[in-house]
């Protein structure tokens, strides 16, 4: 098998340095090529927003990181022309096991229904996940500008945008930008220079990681595409340790280690290894990283300072039992890049941004409260929460109950924004939907959800043909529903040209997990406002009640609508 060679990218002398024609000011500038900042500015494209990205590596990540991507991620990863080539490399798994000492005490599935494009959730290294989006950024030249080995040194904000100081191979320069997307990452220079308090707890515990090259399955076994996290485990005198099966061979194996760790000790060769044949037995293996952390549950007060937006690692920090840290940090980048590009394009108000900052500390407060507990029963503070802790394990293999408090991590999940209300660019106040006429429709297709996927008749997938735009999705059971009164306000007044109309008729999986209705959905997918098909009267849902809705998500006044 041939190890992956992380490919080094040319860089070039920037336009300001070689006396090429450059812009006085750049609409986006993203400091951070890692997978959010890629993510970020391939999202911007789409959108047809023009963006710089500075990094001052160029190469791809070293050692697997992130690994572990979620059901929700690779729609985003999809939607953004990536999603397949993952799913084609990664191994995907959707089952996990726990073990309490020797024995299994539960096992779960994580998406027991069909009818999704996306799995649950696959393996795969960041590597590749950085190398597929610097490709993908590529096939946007006119668009994107990958400038690598490219370092901000200084930012100066403004009230109309941020001047950036770089530092490159070919000499120092500045840019200036309507805004700047801090990606740099949890250690983000950016935060620091601006000295903000990054609050929240570090945990004293220490954690060993390391991916090995193994050609044979541990445990006698032929595959294990699964997770597997022991609780006290037997080949290892930590409290916990966690297993997932990687493309090419790599396994990850991670081993708490406790508090009083040597870092620099427990990283040698001689010391990782004998730890390592306690797992695998006699199997022939390699050691293809190590890392010993320590982690910590954190973010910032505020993600939006002016012109000048944090996105993922810099702006909050999460233990990785869950995967709730890159996968959170995706989340930002589907929040942020259609607010930005509206904001750009004129049809919004910059007051738009403001809900990127509050829906996306909703979404990092619930991924750090998650994390937090985990990180809590994994490893207790007092001898009550020990004694708690086992004696829940000890009855989790009899007594199904005590099963859902096991907590090695809860798994990440869309973040849902429906009790934000006012604060959110979601329409859940009631101003244009009826919470009674729409009770029987399925919390599934609440406002403030994602939009759940479903197949649809030509072998395509719903959330595929959402598109990058608002969509006004109406959902039939049947052909003999009487639509006439929807059909005839759409007709007689056309939709804003900012939302696409898409019909569903006799999809029974779209229908059970909408219901029948009509729903305005967001260009991220999730739901903004719905209305059942049931109660539709032409006082009741006509083309400005819709532009109602709207205006409501772009921060409009009520005549920009």
């Amino acid at each position: 098998m041939t190890k992956y060679t992380h490919p080094e990218f040319v860089s070039s002398t920037p336009p300001e340095l070689n006396g090429g024609p450059a812009p006085d000011r750049y609409p986006v500038v993203i400091i951070g090529a890692g997978p959010i900042g890629l993510a970020a500015a391939i999202d911007l494209a789409l959108h047809q927003v023009p963006v710089v990205v500075l990094d001052d590596n160029n190469k791809v990540s070293v050692g697997s990181r992130a690994i572990c991507w979620a059901k929700r991620t690779l729609e985003i990863y999809d939607r953004l022309g990536i999603g397949e080539r993952m799913i084609d490399k990664g191994v995907t798994w959707q089952t996990g096991r726990l073990f309490h000492g020797d024995n299994e005490v539960f096992n779960f599935d994580l998406q027991p229904d069909t009818g999704y494009k996306m799995p649950a959730f696959i393996n795969l290294q960041q590597y590749y996940v950085e190398q597929y989006l610097v490709e993908r950024a590529r096939e946007f030249p006119t668009l994107i500008d990958l400038r690598f080995l490219n370092k901000v040194t200084e930012h100066t904000l403004h009230a109309d945008g941020v001047t950036l100081d770089i530092s490159s191979n070919y000499g120092d320069y500045q840019l200036q930008a309507d805004y700047v997307l801090a990606c740099d990452g949890a250690g983000s220079p950016t935060r620091k220079r601006m000295n903000l308090a990054f609050e929240g707890q570090t945990f004293e515990e220490r954690f060993l990681i390391a991916d090995i090259e193994m050609a044979q399955a541990p445990f006698h076994s032929d595959d294990i595409a699964e997770r597997w996290f022991w609780f006290k485990p037997p080949f290892h005198e930590g409290q916990s340790a966690l297993l997932h099966k990687q493309p090419d061979n790599i396994y990850r194996i991670d081993l708490q280690l406790g508090p009083d760790a040597d870092p620099d000790y427990e990283k040698q060769p001689d010391v990782v290894i004998p730890r390592i044949r306690q797992i695998v037995g006699d199997n022939p293996f390699e050691l293809d990283w190590v890392s010993v952390y320590r982690f910590t549950c954190a973010r910032l007060e505020r993600f939006v300072h002016g012109r000048l937006l944090f996105v993922g690692d810099s702006a909050h920090v999460v233990s990785p039992f869950g995967a709730r840290g890159g996968n959170g940090g995706i989340q930002d980048v589907d929040n942020l890049a259609w607010k930005l590009a509206a904001v750009i394009h004129g049809t919004a108000p910059e007051s738009l941004l403001e809900t990127y900052n509050t829906e996306r500390i909703h979404g990092s407060d619930e991924n750090i409260r998650h994390s937090a507990q985990a990180t809590r029963f994994m490893s207790p503070v007092s001898a009550m929460e020990r004694q708690l802790r086992d004696e829940v394990l000890s009855l989790s293999k009899d007594h199904p109950f005590a099963r859902s408090l096991i907590n090695s991590g809860r798994l990440s999940t869309p973040c849902h924004l429906t009790e934000l209300g006012h604060s959110a660019a979601i329409c859940n106040d009631h101003s244009t939907t009826d919470a009674a006429a729409d009770s029987t429709l399925p919390d599934s297709s609440l406002p403030g959800r994602v939009a759940p996927d479903a197949p649809l008749q030509d072998d395509t997938w719903l959330i595929a043909s959402l598109g990058q735009q608002f969509t006004l999705l109406t959902v039939q059971s049947n052909d003999d529903r009487d639509t006439n009164n929807l059909m005839a306000a759409i007709a007689a007044h056309p939709l804003p040209p900012l939302i696409q109309p898409l019909h569903i008729t006799n999809n029974p999986i779209v229908s059970e997990r909408y219901g029948d209705g009509v729903f305005l959905i967001r260009p991220d997918q999730h739901i903004a406002a719905r209305w059942s098909l049931e109660s539709i009267t032409p006082e009741r849902i006509t083309i400005e009640r819709i532009k109602q809705a709207l205006a409501h998500c772009l921060r409009q006044t009520e005549a920009a609508a």
